[in-house]
């Protein structure tokens, strides 16, 4: 593994403890930086994306939204449809709220095409929902949108799918800043992450 793809494993490692083991307020996680005296927090970069329904999610499309993220692949057969079954719990708690919404990344372009992801939505039953989004996300941008979401994902030639990654689900605020993480194939984990996802919701609501 190189060393760039360690970096994010650890940084991911540690970010998933920070996050499981926090109080609110909830913190901004990823590097920062000072401009002109003011501290600015990561966020997740401008994105544009087909859905399972060949609609364009975009970044004003999820303007002023908060979020859970995750990355995942259809011919996954390991820790996908543990995630799967998790996010189907954050759909089923939050789908009347529009304040938020999911957004899950294939990281299989070549195989998880749109109508691939229609499919794939339709059997989790969800094909029609207003706000979970399957995404297709093109390969020469892949990489970089996983690493500006500290997501960790590698090419595996020893699988037969050929990938590798991690199960976390990351909680995006509506100024796009990153606020929390869990392994979203353990439901203990999950429940602490929607006592966050609550928490936020209240706080944007108080604005």
């Amino acid at each position: 593994m190189s060393n760039t793809k360690s970096f994010y494993f650890l940084s991911l490692s540690i970010l998933s403890f920070i996050s499981c083991t926090s109080h609110q307020p909830l913190p901004f996680i990823g590097e920062s930086e000072v401009v002109n005296g003011i501290t600015v927090n990561h966020q997740v970069p401008i994105f544009r994306f087909a859905d399972q329904n060949g609609d364009s999610i975009t970044t004003q499309t999820m303007s002023d939204k908060i979020y859970v993220a995750d990355f995942f692949f259809t011919r996954c057969p390991t820790i996908c449809p543990k995630m799967a079954r998790q996010m189907l719990r954050l759909h089923e708690h939050y789908r009347d709220n529009p304040d938020f919404a999911l957004l899950s990344h294939s990281i299989d372009p070549k195989h998880d095409s749109v109508p691939v992801l229609k499919k794939y939505s339709e059997k989790l039953g969800v094909s029609a929902s207003k706000s979970w989004h399957f995404l297709h996300v093109p390969s020469d941008v892949l990489n970089f949108t996983a690493m500006e979401y500290l997501a960790a994902l590698q090419k595996d030639t020893t699988s037969d799918q050929g990938f590798t990654h991690t199960g976390h689900f990351i909680l995006i605020d509506q100024d796009r800043h990153i606020r929390s993480y869990c392994d979203g194939t353990k439901p203990d984990e999950v429940n602490r992450l929607m006592r966050d996802i609550d928490w936020l919701i209240a706080e944007k609501n108080k604005k």
